[in-house]
């Protein structure tokens, strides 16, 4: 199975433009998921393969309602929508409000987009955008079934701070109390940096040596490059070379790694 959740601290934003990154660039069949419970917003900004906008009414609100029935992995491909580069995604909620009806549904959901890959008709990963997270966020109740949890932060102190109190309570919640390199478990938990491409390398290497001196049983998996024009051009705010700028092309080192890494694709 290949679920990949990507989620934030309140104080690290960059969590869509990294999951339609990754997305864009994943070496397999990706579905990417809105799975924000505040809500989406690439039905205000993508095109869709048609050439006209998305359908907010087909995606998570319509795969919810499904979801209360009871949901196989095939039934996915029924909500989602392709954009016009052909990536496959689910769109996310209007809002908050609607994540109400989606209460109680997140382990389903969850199970759904982990067995994707196993599908018989249709199989695919699944990379879904979960947004900012804190102790209480429903959406933690799809964090079991992923095959890697990855958590986004900026470089800023206060930024590496929560990234690293927010891991070490992911980590005690999904893997037990134990701490330390003998408590790495299942999922894994990935820390994903937006850094400045001349200095990645020290700052990644920087942060892993805090996450062990804590004991904290996250790891820090790469750098995405800082590069504002990239992900204008990736949200559709401005035109350029997507493929050659520094977003992409960090974003796919990380697509090529990560399977490598976590087994994800096994």
């Amino acid at each position: 199975m290949a679920l990949i959740a990507i989620a934030a601290d309140k104080g690290s934003p960059g969590v869509s433009t990294t999951a339609v990154a990754l997305a864009a660039v994943w070496p397999r069949r990706v579905l990417l998921a809105e799975a924000d419970p505040a809500g989406g917003d690439l039905v205000y900004r993508a095109v869709g393969a048609h050439g006209g906008v998305l359908n907010p009414n087909s995606g998570m609100l319509s795969l919810a309602a499904t979801a209360r029935h009871g949901l196989a992995a095939e039934q996915l491909w029924d909500h989602s929508q392709p954009l016009a580069g052909g990536l496959d995604v689910l769109v996310g909620l209007g809002g908050a409000e609607q994540a109400a009806g989606i209460s109680g549904l997140w382990t389903i959901l969850g199970s759904a987009f982990a067995t994707l890959a196993e599908s018989p008709s249709g199989a695919a990963d699944v990379i879904a955008d979960c947004g900012r997270i804190g102790p209480d966020s429903p959406i933690l109740e799809l964090f079991p079934h992923a095959a890697l949890v990855l958590l986004v932060s900026r470089t800023e102190p206060e930024h590496l701070a929560r990234v690293r109190d927010r891991a070490g309570a992911l980590s005690a919640k999904l893997h037990g109390s134990q701490r330390g390199a003998a408590a790495l478990g299942y999922p894994p938990i990935g820390v994903l940096l937006i850094a400045e491409a001349g200095s990645s390398a020290r700052v990644a290497s920087q942060v892993n040596e805090m996450l062990v001196a804590s004991q904290i049983s996250a790891r820090v998996v790469g750098t995405l490059a800082h590069d504002p024009a990239g992900a204008e051009t990736l949200n559709g705010r401005r035109r350029g070379r997507l493929d050659k700028s520094l977003l992409i092309r960090s974003a796919r080192q990380i697509a090529a790694d990560v399977p490598q890494r976590y087994g994800v694709f096994q």
